[in-house]
Formats: structure tokens, sequence, C-alpha cells
């Protein structure tokens, strides 16, 4: 069913450029430069084929690339911070180079984020909601970068070690609640903020169809939603499908998130979500065919 009660008015400023977020979904494609991240993980660590794999998403219509040095996956081992500068801004100087963009730094660490700005990069994407480095919400607003702020219940070593929420979507609202205020706190627009409530990070597979249904009642947060759903374990445990079998679980779900307010989704195969994403836009609004 869907919510027509949903619309979006904000923009979204990137690199000077104003996204019309009530007209279409934006797309981020995922570049995942690590060797251990759940999908992809190695198949794009070596400079030359990530930048191939980068101006390929570009090329099937991906609005944002999004660049990734750590493996947030469930059990991951954090890595330092010059490791992870070393993976991604390379791969952003080049991407500045060519012009192609706009690149966001998929990145919990401010120091990380700095050094892709400096190469580069237009956006954060913070998984740790602006709450787990305090020097995060400094690096956006001196840049004036639009920042993703995504709820985590604890650490990706230890986020799927039994979650468990008394009441799921009024936890997460308040935790988003207090990325909001942070950033309101350094002057930070709202229309800069992008909330993302995390599916797949500290919830059990019943909690992600929980707030995938439910994904509407975070608009009154005031900011656009973003989700990450793409080829997640929760598709995968419901369906019994390997991580390479969860295409259609992956379209889904994406469906879902955009009939239900998600402003932005974020996918690895973009070719195949594209043409889902632009279907339930014209499902939205069939005035703009």
């Amino acid at each position: 069913m869907v919510n027509t009660e949903i619309e979006h008015t904000q923009s979204l400023r990137i690199s000077g450029k104003e996204y019309d977020l009530s007209s279409r979904t934006l797309v981020m494609g995922i570049v995942n430069v690590t060797p251990d991240s759940f999908f992809d993980g190695g198949r794009f660590s070596d400079p030359k084929l990530a930048l191939r794999h980068a101006l390929q998403l570009k090329e099937q219509g991906a609005d944002i690339l999004d660049i990734g040095g750590e493996s947030t996956r469930p059990g991951s081992k954090s890595v330092s911070v010059d490791e992870e500068i070393e993976r991604v801004v390379s791969l952003i100087e080049q991407l500045t180079k060519d012009g192609v963009g706009p690149v966001s730094i998929d990145t919990q660490k401010s120091e990380v984020a700095e050094a892709a700005i400096q190469a580069g990069a237009a956006m954060v994407n913070d998984i740790g909601g602006l709450q787990n480095d305090p020097g995060m919400v400094d690096v956006v607003r001196w840049h004036d970068v639009p920042v993703v702020v995504m709820h985590m219940a604890g650490t990706p070593q230890n986020m799927q070690i039994h979650p468990e929420y008394t009441d799921l979507i009024r936890e997460i609202k308040t935790y988003l609640q207090k990325s909001i205020q942070i950033a309101e706190d350094k002057g930070i627009q709202k229309s800069q903020l992008i909330l993302d409530p995390g599916i797949g990070f500290g919830k059990s597979v019943k909690d992600n169809f929980i707030i995938l249904q439910r994904l509407n009642e975070f608009s009154d947060l005031g900011c656009s939603i973003l989700t990450g759903v793409s080829n997640k374990s929760f598709i995968g445990k419901s369906l019994n499908r390997p991580v390479d079998e969860r295409s259609w679980g992956t379209a889904a779900a994406v469906a879902a998130s955009i009939l239900n307010g998600a402003a932005l989704v974020r996918v690895h195969a973009v070719q195949e979500m594209i043409d889902v994403v632009r279907i339930i836009d014209y499902i939205k609004h069939p005035d703009f065919l």
C-alpha cells in the first residue's frame, strides 16, 4: 500500500547543487575498497578495479558514490585511521579529477572524513551518528557538507550479539534526535541531515522488518531518510538465501523503503535497483511521467 501522506519537501545541497527530494529518490551506489566487506569484500580493493567499479555505477545512474574503507559488517574489526585514509583518498582524488561525483565518504572517523573531503568528497556517511567521534560534527560544519547520521546499537564488533529493545522505534528515534541536536547545536541545518535507522546494525531480523514497516514514523523528525537494505542478512535469513542470491529480496525492501518514506537508498547493484526506484517513484508521482 502506498503511503500517500509522505512527501519530501526538502532539498539536499551537495557541492552547490540542489537535489529536489520531493521529485525523485536518490540512489547511492556502494563502493567498498576493503578486503572484508560482507558482500563484495576484496573485489575492489585494487585501486584500478575500484575506480572502474565506481565509474560503472555512475554510468548506471547512481546519484552519489559512497566510498568506504572500513568494513562495518557484524563482527568486523576496526582499522587504523592511516590505513582507512590510504584506502579511500586516492580513489576520491581520481574521481574528483575526472569530474565524477558527488562522492560520499563512509566513515565514522573524523580524521578520515577530513582527509576525504580535502580529496574531493562532498558528503559524509557516519554510522556513528555524530556520537562516536566528537570531532565529526566539527568537520561536517566546517566544510558545510551534508551528513548521514545512522543509528547503531553497540559497535560492528558486538552489535549483533542478542540485540534487544523495549520500544524499537522510540529508542531509535531518541538516538537520532540526539544526533540532530548535536548537529543543530553547531549550526548545521536539518536540510543537510539525513537520517538512517541503521537496518542490520544491532537489530534482529524482525526488528529490520518492523523498521521498514514503520519507516514513515521517522519523518516527524524533520529530516530526509536513507535506508541501506542491500543484500543484508535479514533478507538472507528470512528467505534462506546466500549473499549472492538476495537481489529480489533487496528489490522488495528497496521498494518498501521508498513507499514508506525513504528519500535516498544505498545499494550495491545500481543497474538493477534503479529500475525499482524509478517505478516506485512513478507510482508515487504519476504526474511526473
